[in-house]
């Protein structure tokens, strides 16, 4: 733990972060033009969100050991390269729904890389004062790269149509690579990475214990159902909007209304953490929210009730990540949370991932419409909102580290 905070380096962990999540997230603002102009099959759609996680089921835990023993400099400019050619691949090639998938696998593999490397950056070079801050601000990468992209994406498409957002995509890549190197030159950040002697264990790289290992294991199950309902829901989101009757523009006000209030809930959730609310009693609040809330969504419109669920939904939304992104920190050890902790989470993370939009596509394709939407994922929040239970208690049971 350092004694003193490096933001400089906070900061470009975290940029890495959100950048990554903006890579991933343009594509639900911009998936309503590229399914008119090119009329791929909605489960091949789905699958454009979900190819994101291919590389992370595979790769995740590798990455998070390089992480630890390497340090993240080397595999953060390898991500940025492969990023370039799966933005790329998808501007040559959009009328090719293999090829879209092709580079969202690409594309995918750069984002594990950054999902590992950004957070563990802004923890090694966070002091143990500004961890708890840290650590909300880290959970907020996915809203805000979201944010970015429903921002950026009425302008763009008004310019360039869909393929506006990519083109934004190889210009802030190119401005982090800039960024990288100037760090790799001037030097005055820690990009983690055993120093000295490599054979000899640091407390990023030590095994976990069973009991953690277990705990971690918990979280990442709570994780995976978690993302699985949420990536189902904001992948479809502006695309269940415009078949309900709504304009392209206030489709994207819509889906921009949960990000907004998943902000400040993150926000306020750290601020609960930090004052030593225990992690697994806002996670069952949290996930209690989204439960309650896809009860609601059957009886919602286009209208105030519905704009009430997309708030509640946000909140809870907010409360989730903010614990989870949190926990390896409370289970592997006061301090930052070391890459295998962290490679153990995202695992679980990716396989949501990977499975929700494609089975609310799945749902879709068999009814025509979203009438199962909600009692699925409903179902799934349920039965994370079980798990988080489980994890409550066995935290409960185990002092502080």
């Amino acid at each position: 733990m350092t004694e003193r905070s490096n933001w400089t380096g906070i900061a470009f962990g975290l940029t890495i972060a959100c950048y990554a999540a903006f890579q991933q997230f343009k594509m639900p603002p911009a998936l309503p033009l590229m399914l008119e102009a090119y009329s791929y099959d909605s489960r091949l759609a789905g699958g454009f969100m979900s190819a994101y996680a291919v590389a992370g089921l595979l790769l995740s835990l590798l990455l998070g050991r390089t992480i630890a023993r390497r340090g993240a400099g080397m595999p953060v400019a390898a991500a940025l390269a492969l990023m370039t050619a799966g933005v790329a691949l998808t501007l040559v090639l959009p009328q090719s729904g293999a090829s879209v998938l092709a580079g969202r696998l690409i594309e995918g593999v750069a984002f594990t890389v950054l999902a590992i490397a950004g957070p563990v950056l802004a923890n090694a070079n966070a002091s143990e004062k500004a961890l708890p801050l840290v650590v909300a601000a880290t959970a907020a990468w996915i809203p805000v790269g979201q944010l970015v992209a429903v921002g950026a994406a009425g302008p763009a498409f008004h310019l360039t149509g869909w393929s506006g957002l990519w083109w934004l995509g190889l210009l802030l890549t190119g401005a982090l690579a800039l960024w990288l190197l100037a760090l790799r030159l001037r030097g005055g950040i820690d990009l983690g990475g055993q120093q000295g002697e490599t054979d000899k264990p640091t407390r990023s790289d030590q095994r976990l214990e069973r009991t953690q290992g277990l705990s971690l294991a918990l979280a990442a199950a709570v994780f995976m159902l978690w993302s699985g309902q949420y990536f189902a829901y904001m992948t479809w989101l502006p695309q269940a909007l415009v078949d309900f009757g709504l304009d392209m523009d206030s489709a994207l006000l819509g889906y921009a209304v949960p990000i907004a209030i998943m902000l400040p809930s993150i926000l306020a959730t750290g601020r609960l953490l930090q004052r030593g609310i225990p992690i697994g009693r806002l996670l069952v609040i949290g996930l209690g929210l989204q439960a309650a809330t896809w009860g609601l969504v059957p009886f919602a419109g286009a209208d105030a009730f519905g704009a009430l669920t997309l708030g509640l939904y946000g909140i809870g939304a907010g409360i989730v990540p903010t614990c989870l992104f949190a926990a390896p920190s409370r289970i592997a050890g006061r301090g930052q949370a070391n890459a295998r902790a962290f490679g153990i989470l995202m695992t679980g993370r990716n396989t949501g991932v990977l499975a929700g939009p494609i089975l609310l596509a799945e749902a879709f394709e068999l009814t025509g419409g979203w009438t199962l939407a909600a009692p699925i994922l409903g179902t799934i929040t349920a039965a994370a909102l079980a798990l988080s239970l489980l994890l409550s208690l066995r935290l409960s049971r185990t002092a502080p580290a």
